[in-house]
């Protein structure tokens, strides 16, 4: 029963054009909601060591930005802010 209110928005929006700005909004949704999502808790996972999150963070939006992808970022950020916790 609740498919049919699921699926009515995106047939309503497939038959009809939307304009430019609309759409250009929306792509910027899932960025948004992932950034609002993650970044809280990558600050509240090391209190102690904000350097580990930041510099994580920091490489994954950088090799995110030039190359794309999820996998290499998510797990270079991991590995970046696994090196900075053991160098302190």
């Amino acid at each position: 029963m609740t498919y049919i209110p699921r699926l009515f928005p995106f047939v309503v929006v497939y038959r009809e054009k939307m304009p430019a700005r609309l759409s250009k909004f929306l792509q910027f949704i899932p960025c948004a909601a992932l950034g609002a999502l993650i970044i809280p808790g990558v600050f509240s996972s090391i209190p102690e060591m904000p350097q580990a999150a930041i510099f994580g963070i920091g490489f994954a939006f950088i090799y995110a930005w030039y190359k794309g992808g999820i996998i290499v970022p998510v797990l270079g950020s991991i590995l970046v802010a696994y090196g900075v916790l053991l160098v302190n």
